[in-house]
Order: structure tokens, then C-alpha cells, then sequence
């Protein structure tokens, strides 16, 4: 306990108007000086322990920039998916929606987004991908459906894998996909084709960034590369 603590080599007296007051003997005030010390000394190494902490993350941050910076663009198909997913940075859409807050959103009816699609292949993979629609309008909080269509047009099996970008980069945090085909092996049979949906919504704090306060339209690219053993994708914001 504090009080009893500081009251230690302390003593009660009665002052002239005959009220109790306490008086600090020479004992007590060393007491209070080396506990004074002590716990400046405890805080000061919290305090070096949390900035500590601070700077590995500000390290991890700087090397993270760094290896890209000398051309490690490029990472394998699980790490890329773990980081995008993570992250969102570079404008990739979030994964791990909760399914109760879908159910429970609201949608911000007087935010109208115009949200357009794009589609590229890899010189890796002959195949032919396009968005089946070039635009929808959607609102913050209300889910959608969209589809893409992808055809082999070679005599032979190829096993495609996507990966996607949001721009602005700024709204990818905002943009959850619920359903997709990115990040999987899709392998289409000669000349065959097949629809890919993509079920999604825009969190309804998208409304409350300021950041977005111009945003009107924003576009989904997906991009599908051949998939092999050892396949490296470029990260978000490099080409």
C-alpha cells in the first residue's frame, strides 16, 4: 500500500490550533528520496524498454523498405498472399471480413462509388481475361457482384494463378472481398472458359477518411499469371 509507505518514519503531532499534522524526521525524507529514485529509475526503464520496442518496429519497417529498394521486388505466391492480406498497403484489398459485420453494416446511401474493372495476363500465360462488366456503382456498407471471364484458347492445360491491386492504393484498407478467385491455381482445359465472381463490399468507414473525401471511383485490376513451382509476383506498387 502507498499511504503506509510514506507515512513510515513519520510522526503525528497537534499544532497550536489543535490540528494533526504530520512531520517528516530526517529518516523518513531518505526513505522517500531512495523510493523517489527507485521508481524513476523503474519508469525510466519502461520507458527504454517501449522505445526499444518502438525502434525494432521502425527497423523492420526501414530494412522491409530497404530489400525492396535493391530490387527484391518480387516474392513467392504464399508470402505475397500473406502480405497483401496483412497489410493492404500498395492497394490490395483486405481479406478477413467478419461475417457478422457484413450483416450488420449500414450502407451510407448518399455515397455513390463508381467501381470499374480491369483485367491483364502475364507474358507468362496466353490466355484471354476480361472483366464481364466494365463498371458498377456501388454505395459504403452494401455488398456486390461482379465476374470475369477467362479462356484457354491454347491445345494445351494451363493452371493460372491472379493476383489483384485497388487504386487509389489509399482505398485498398477499405476494399473486402468476400468471395474471389486471386491468390488460387485455376486450371482451364484447352480452349476452354470459365466465369470468375468476385463478391465484395466498401467498408462503410470509407465515408468517415478523409482521405476519400474526393474519391468517387475506384478500380479493381486483377492480372493472372502462369502458375509454376517456385512462382515469384511482383509486389503491390512495383512493375
Amino acid at each position: 500500500m502507498l499511504l503506509p509507505r510514506l507515512l513510515r518514519g513519520c510522526c503525528l503531532s497537534s499544532s497550536p490550533a489543535g490540528e494533526f499534522v504530520f512531520r517528516r524526521s530526517p529518516r523518513c525524507l531518505r526513505a522517500q528520496v531512495r523510493e523517489a529514485k527507485t521508481h524513476k529509475r523503474s519508469h525510466r526503464q519502461s520507458q527504454q524498454d517501449e522505445w526499444r520496442e518502438k525502434n525494432k518496429t521502425v527497423l523492420t519497417y526501414i530494412a522491409a523498405a530497404g530489400v525492396g529498394m535493391i530490387g527484391m521486388s518480387y516474392a513467392a505466391v504464399p508470402l505475397y498472399r500473406l502480405y497483401c492480406q496483412a497489410s493492404g498497403l500498395g492497394g490490395t484489398a483486405v481479406a478477413g471480413h467478419d461475417a457478422d459485420q457484413v450483416e450488420t453494416m449500414k450502407p451510407v446511401r448518399d455515397r455513390v462509388i463508381k467501381v470499374t474493372f480491369n483485367a491483364d495476363v502475364h507474358a507468362s500465360i496466353q490466355w484471354n481475361f476480361r472483366p464481364q462488366q466494365s463498371e458498377i456503382y456501388v454505395v459504403p456498407g452494401e455488398t456486390a457482384l461482379a465476374f470475369y471471364k477467362a479462356r484457354n484458347p491454347t491445345d494445351k492445360p494451363v493452371i493460372g494463378i491472379s493476383t489483384y491491386n485497388v487504386v487509389p492504393f489509399e482505398a485498398g484498407q477499405y476494399f473486402n472481398k468476400i468471395q474471389c478467385f486471386c491468390f488460387e491455381e485455376q486450371r482451364l482445359n484447352p480452349q476452354e472458359e470459365v466465369d470468375m465472381p468476385v463478391f465484395f463490399y466498401i467498408d462503410p468507414e470509407f465515408d468517415e477518411d478523409p482521405r476519400m473525401a474526393r474519391v468517387d471511383t475506384i478500380t479493381l485490376s486483377y492480372t493472372f499469371f502462369e502458375a509454376k513451382e517456385g512462382q515469384k509476383l511482383p509486389l503491390p506498387g512495383y512493375t
